[in-house]
């Protein structure tokens, strides 16, 4: 087998996920809770383990400290150093004359001393805030056997949701003819009229073709230093730029990618993981997705007492390490790990982050509380959105969001 080239991996996790809202005050989006027991960040810097990319550096930016802390602490372990492996988090350098990050690109270049010190051939660069499973492998190997400058990411969308998304307009050969940022008219795939190519902010670089790309943006004022909406609709034509179809790992009949970058979609790619057959599976030995470990005891559930409705149980629900369901019901949630849920509490279509209580005789639907938030005894949530949209934030599709640090 020919050796791959020599390959760093950046995972951008520096933007404030502004769109959400209340979730993203106190942490950057890619180290916001999913799942239960998962940040965001750990699918990317899973599927990098994975793929066998471990020289991985992590820019960061808003919020930083609970993302460092999770990789410093977490993450890194899974990395072997006497081996040349390594995962690190860059904080903003701010050199002289620079600003903060002021889009992908510009994320890249203020940190183009690091890339440059590990001397790589290729740059892998990822999104630190999708859900999805994918082994880069794949797309290096394409982006190698195209001969390529740079290769994107694509993910197949129907025609009628592409408006959406970025659009990749390509040739019979995947060579990219244009981009088309949330195109009215998106133009499908050759051969598949009902079917568009959406960038997954994926990108697989020539060392030295990101280099040029990223010092020539950087001296061009009028640019927005991102990279999918200024420098690689600049290349088309000029230089070989492909799109790579994403092969997925979640072996399902239909492909999962989330971009989780609203509330709602983040509400709806948890409940992708409770079903009987969830449609995000992470529970597949052969890939793994890898987290910071935790010392908490099992799940525990007590009282069974159905003459008094006072039952502990939980079904079509994640569970974490650490909670306790005391003669409370849990239906269709996600629980994170070190919640208390008490006696003839009711939660029902929500998610928990850590250390959340539910006080006796609550009810909670349809809503996502941060960490350490207490319901107390008798509350109501998620049953009169007037009257939750007068405290917190409630979302178009009618989820109530309580921040950390909420009072009720």
């Amino acid at each position: 087998m020919t050796p791959r080239p020599k390959t760093l991996t950046l995972i951008l996790a520096g933007g404030k996920g502004e769109r959400l809202g209340p979730l993203t005050v106190h942490r950057a989006k890619p180290a916001v809770h999913f799942g239960g027991i998962y940040r965001i960040i750990d699918f990317a810097v899973s599927n990098c383990i994975n793929s066998g990319l471990t020289r991985v550096l992590v820019p960061v930016q808003y919020r930083s400290r609970s993302l460092n802390t999770h990789v410093r602490d977490g993450l890194a372990r899974y990395f072997n150093p006497t081996r040349g492996e390594f995962i690190e988090a860059l904080p903003p350098q701010q050199r002289q004359g620079e600003s903060w990050y002021t889009g992908t690109a510009d994320a890249v270049y203020q940190n183009l001393f690091a890339v440059r010190d590990e001397g790589p051939e290729l740059v892998v660069v990822l999104a630190g805030d999708h859900i999805y499973k994918m082994d880069y492998r794949h797309m290096i190997d394409f982006h190698i056997a195209k001969g390529a400058d740079v290769t994107c990411g694509a993910v197949e969308v129907p025609r009628a949701e592409a408006s959406g998304f970025g659009v990749l307009a390509v040739d019979e050969s995947d060579s990219i003819v244009e981009f088309q940022e949330k195109p009215k008219d998106p133009k499908p795939i050759p051969g598949a009229p009902q079917t568009c190519l959406a960038s997954m902010g994926i990108y697989v670089f020539k060392a030295e073709t990101l280099y040029a790309l990223l010092e020539a943006d950087a001296a061009d004022p009028a640019s927005r230093h991102d990279f999918g909406k200024d420098i690689l609709p600049g290349l088309v034509g000029s230089k070989p730029l492909y799109a790579f179809r994403f092969v997925d790992e979640n072996k399902k009949a239909r492909k999962y990618w989330r971009d989780v970058g609203t509330i709602d979609a983040f509400f709806e790619a948890n409940m992708d993981l409770i079903g009987v057959d969830p449609l995000l599976n992470l529970y597949d030995p052969a890939w793994p997705i890898l987290t910071r470990p935790m010392q908490k005891p099992p799940p525990k559930f007590v009282f069974d007492a159905p003459e008094d409705n006072r039952v502990g149980m939980a079904t079509d629900s994640i569970v974490s390490p650490g909670c306790i369901v005391s003669g409370a019901r849990v239906r269709r949630s996600v629980l994170s790990p070190g919640c208390r849920l008490h006696s003839w509490a009711l939660v029902e279509d929500s998610i928990l982050f850590d250390d959340v209580t539910i006080g006796r005789r609550a009810s909670v639907r349809r809503a996502i509380i941060d960490k350490g938030v207490h319901i107390p005894e008798g509350a109501s949530i998620g049953y009169d959105l007037d009257a939750d949209r007068a405290r917190f934030t409630v979302t178009a599709a009618g989820i109530v969001v309580i921040p950390k640090g909420a009072v009720l």
